[in-house]
């Protein structure tokens, strides 16, 4: 378990972060630029050190204020891939990968062969004897990763460790990642703002936003049941309805008493709620004895293929966006029935 309380003053406000992270499991950070997010993990890394706070790891203390108890950087059993790769400029591709094992003193047979797994791995193998100079920028992110990895560390921080690989190999290393992780169940902090890369390979995901964490949870929770409006907007497209809350359990859209779920609305104060576009259904028919049916106007129809992408316009002029099956095609202008399933429909927090 790594168990970490911090605050450290940040230059337009301060980090504010309480974590756990389970034994051999995956938490991804997600949020905007310069949410914190690097910086927590430079926290753990022992790169820097909070102003106050304590972090523990399987009940070893790495950092303590109150006691002034403080673990150097290279003391802590971690694997760790920077942002802007930290690779060695005078040394190769297979001697930067090689570099930690050579510390542990691992004898020269088994950190060849272990090198040479890891490049194999990583799709860079005939890249081994190139300096950083001579790889392009997604050659030298694989290079800091396989280094990371190959020390097998009990613990891996990774700072958006596929930012500048295509979108084809991004896509195949998020798989790898996962599946290096299940196969040798390292406890992993990873710092990401791509939601698709979060999604694949978390088993909680901590969505921060200005140096504190809004919602942590799994993959399922934080996209079926975003606590905040920030959390419904950043994780997924989601519709955001704002209202006057008519009770504890619904607002009002339009002069349609809207029923959710989620938190609790205060009656006649301004209330928000989410529902994600794909979960609206939409029909030119008036629905009978349905809840939460809204009439509307499509301003928009958009065919991509799979899908058809709806913007759409209630009367009080709230706009909703609404994601069908491609078949289902209603033009421009049409006048619409809305219904959002109230189970669908989410509360948010203040």
């Amino acid at each position: 378990m790594l168990a970490l309380t911090a605050n450290k003053r940040l230059g337009r406000f301060s980090l504010e972060a309480g974590l756990d992270v389970r034994d051999r499991s995956t938490m991804v950070l997600v949020g905007e630029s310069g949410s914190g997010k690097t910086t927590l993990l430079r926290l753990i890394a022992g790169l820097v050190d909070p102003d106050r706070g304590h972090i523990e790891v399987d009940g070893e203390v790495w950092f303590d204020s109150g006691t002034t108890r403080r673990l150097r950087a290279c003391e802590r059993e971690i694997g760790y891939v920077a942002q802007d790769y930290a690779l060695f400029p005078h040394l190769t591709a297979a001697e930067n990968v090689a570099f930690g094992l050579r510390a542990q003193r691992t004898p020269a047979q088994s950190t060849q062969a272990r090198v040479e797994a890891a490049l194999e791995r990583l799709g860079i193998a005939a890249l081994a004897r190139r300096r950083p100079h001579e790889l392009s920028g997604g050659q030298q992110q694989r290079v800091a990763l396989a280094r990371a990895l190959v020390v097998q560390p009990e613990t891996l921080l990774l700072d958006e460790p596929l930012s500048n690989l295509d979108a084809n190999l991004r896509e195949e290393m998020r798989f790898e990642v996962r599946r290096l992780h299940d196969a040798y169940r390292y406890t992993t902090v990873y710092v990401t703002h791509d939601q698709s890369e979060a999604m694949t390979t978390a088993d909680l995901i901590a969505v921060m936003n200005a140096g504190k964490i809004e919602q942590a949870g799994s993959p399922e929770d934080i996209y079926d049941r975003p606590a905040s409006e920030f959390v419904a907007r950043f994780i997924g497209s989601s519709n955001v309805i704002k209202g006057k809350a008519q009770d504890d359990a619904h607002i009002d859209l339009a002069g349609v008493a809207l029923r959710c779920v989620g938190a609790k609305l205060t009656p006649d104060a301004a209330g928000a709620v989410s529902i994600r576009p794909h979960d609206i259904k939409i029909s030119t028919a008036q629905p009978q004895n349905a809840e939460n049916a809204v009439p509307a106007t499509v301003t928009r129809q958009v065919f991509l293929g799979g899908s058809r992408d709806y913007m759409v316009e209630v009367k009080d002029g709230t706009q909703l966006r609404v994601v069908t099956a491609a078949s289902e095609s209603i033009a421009q202008g049409s006048a619409v029935w809305l219904i959002l399933p109230p189970e669908k429909c989410r509360a948010l927090l203040g």
